[in-house]
């Protein structure tokens, strides 16, 4: 859709009912046609879903902007042709396929294989139900050169996703977004539409149980102490939220010798239609309502989740005075971090070959615990594909041992087996310490205690404002960045994204709820500096910057970060997806001072919202 001059919507019509072979979508197309609904068919025809570095994620239904029988067709037609060029022997080597149970996930997943073998792959391919970490542990595990796993993780029940992995068996990060997205526009006119036919191909492996047998392996590095797991008396509940992970979360746990879990019966079968919750996602609110309810009944202090494609893992204890506390992302990264050194130093791994990452909006608890204890840490930009990518290359250009990586979105890699968030793993290695703790009689939030009482106390808020005007949005982030009227120094009011010129002169606030900022970075500008409180000088030249932020720099979103001296930092950023502005709060406290370090928090809560964001002013 390249054209010079804009395609009248009647012309992308005739094209889309000539392409598409799918009587369900040609269906909705036409009804729309005979309507003469255009706004609709503008909006499902008009501009093709985006590929980024997380492949495709959109609605199902008809349209180039949505995913569909045609939009898979056309993705695998252009990301073969991209493998093919860029990767040596990628025929040979193959590619990993797997699907979820989302409503048709299964014939995305066969469109995908018919795609690349009509290329001239070999395929490895999961024909049954699979939890997303096993396309990149195949990927890896066979030396293949790319892999796709269709899924929406804990999207709404109406989306799909198509999501790749590079031969390295991380996710794909720019520029590979860009390529991959310009061969799809060369190869855009759909060619083979018979899924059925890769069932007698001969390039078609199936590797659903040599693959899981592989991985059960693997993660055996991850076992501590076998006899204590078989001996245990932990009782916990578990809920597979709908999704896939019940099968592969009972093999691996039974691998760990650890007790079986209690299942959520309503919520154990893959449920497409996800019946019992709002939003399948186990970290919102009320996702684990029934599961800590059955835990009520019986007696049991712990529950466990998986979202639908158990890459990401959720946990919730009851404490001594019979209320539930569930952890947050952070807190599980912190408990998790703890008992990976632990366990690294018990098999003798020395601590400072051991490498750590987070994403720059998680908890810098983590950085803290690298500090006092001297394992190497870094942070990324949000996203496994920056997270694996950088460990993976702390191990390769560093010699360290990969323990951890995660992010505040209930995402965790243990070690690198998997170079991917992994909910089985995780839920695995997660009651592995609370059957060590329970031997001590402890609770897994008592081992969240001492990690405070060791490190300091972190407290975090992360919220967002629904703001649908995107040039209001931009009118905020400008504010921010040149003062009370939004204007830079050539007078030019900022409604759209920043353009920067040697000219512009930047105002950041220099304190946020009255607390000095000591450090900022701005990865739209392309600015970074510590110490910023004891400049003499409120403003800042653009065309002078020496304080190049070492995350890559983008013009296309804006994310700002402050750090105060009370120990605070906040990330402010729009979100790629939804009508949101989105910030990230901690308040680090120390001196392990819980009540000073929640008035912190609540005074940084009032401040981003009257004095960054003016959320009553701008209607937010």
């Amino acid at each position: 859709m390249s054209d010079s001059a804009p395609v009248s919507i009647y012309k992308l019509t005739e094209r889309w009912l000539a392409e598409d072979k799918d009587p369900k979508t040609r269906a909705q197309i036409q009804a729309l046609v005979d309507a003469k609904d255009e706004a609709k068919l503008e909006a499902l025809l008009r501009y093709p879903v985006e590929f980024g570095t997380a492949g495709l994620r959109a609605r199902m239904e008809a349209g180039y902007s949505r995913l569909n029988q045609l939009t898979i067709i056309t993705a695998s037609q252009g990301l073969s042709a991209f493998v093919q060029r860029e990767i040596p022997d990628a025929c040979t080597r193959g590619v990993v396929v797997g699907h979820d149970h989302r409503h048709n996930s299964d014939t995305f997943a066969r469109l995908t294989v018919r795609a690349f073998l009509d290329r001239g792959f070999k395929v490895y391919f999961y024909p049954g139900l699979s939890f997303t970490p096993q396309v990149p542990f195949a990927v890896k595990q066979l030396g293949a050169a790319c892999g796709v796993m269709i899924t929406a993780s804990h999207n709404p029940k109406d989306d799909n996703g198509y999501k790749v992995y590079w031969e390295n068996g991380a996710q794909i990060k720019p520029p590979l977004d860009l390529g991959i997205s310009r061969c799809i526009e060369e190869h855009r006119v759909p060619k083979n539409w018979d899924a059925a036919s890769i069932a007698d191909d001969s390039n078609v492996e199936d590797i659903s149980e040599s693959m899981f047998d592989a991985y059960i392996e693997a993660t055996q590095v991850l076992v501590q102490d076998a006899d204590l797991n078989r001996n245990t008396r932990l009782r916990y509940v578990y809920t597979p939220m709908h999704g896939v992970g019940a099968p592969f979360a009972e093999r691996l746990i039974e691998a760990f010798s650890l007790p079986k879990f209690i299942p959520v019966p309503e919520q154990l079968a893959p449920n497409p239609d996800f019946p019992t919750v709002s939003f399948p996602n186990p970290e919102e609110r009320g996702a684990l309502d029934m599961a800590k309810s059955l835990a009520d009944k019986m007696d049991i202090g712990l529950v466990v989740a998986n979202d639908p494609d158990a890459d990401r893992f959720a946990a919730a204890e009851k404490q001594a005075d019979g209320t539930w506390l569930s952890f947050t992302g952070d807190q599980l990264g912190t408990i998790f971090a703890a008992a990976v050194l632990e366990n690294m130093r018990a098999k003798g791994v020395s601590v400072d070959k051991v490498a750590m990452a987070n994403s720059t909006v998680s908890s810098r608890m983590l950085e803290v615990m690298a500090a006092k204890d001297g394992f190497r840490y870094t942070d990324t930009l949000t996203g496994f594909k920056w997270i694996a990518n950088e460990l993976l290359s702390m191990q390769n250009d560093q010699g360290c041992h990969i323990g951890f990586g995660y992010e505040e979105a209930i995402g965790y890699m243990v070690g690198s087996q998997v170079l991917d968030k992994d909910g089985v793993s995780a839920l695995a290695v997660f009651l592995q310490l609370a059957a060590h703790l329970e031997s001590q009689e402890k609770r897994v939030g008592d081992y969240l205690e001492e990690q405070y009482a060791r490190y300091g106390y972190f407290v975090s808020s992360n919220l967002y404002f629904i703001c649908p005007d995107p040039a209001k949005t931009n009118r905020i982030f400008s504010r921010i960045r040149f003062g009370d009227d939004g204007r830079s120094n050539d007078g030019v009011e900022r409604t759209d994204f920043v353009r920067t010129h040697a000219n512009d002169v930047l105002r950041y606030p220099r304190t946020i709820g009255g607390f000095p900022v000591s450090y900022i970075r701005d990865l739209t500008v392309g600015f970074e500096m510590r110490d910023v409180d004891k400049l003499a000088t409120a403003s800042l030249q653009v065309g002078e910057f020496d304080h190049v932020p070492t995350f890559p720099v983008s013009k296309s979103s804006h994310m700002i970060t402050f750090e105060t001296r009370n120990g605070g930092r906040i990330t402010m950023r729009t979100s790629g997806t939804e009508p949101k502005l989105k910030y990230y709060l901690e308040v680090r406290n120390s001196d392990n001072d819980r009540a000073a370090a929640a008035a912190d928090l609540q005074r940084m809560v009032r401040a981003i919202a009257e004095e960054l964001v003016q959320a009553q002013e701008n209607g937010l």
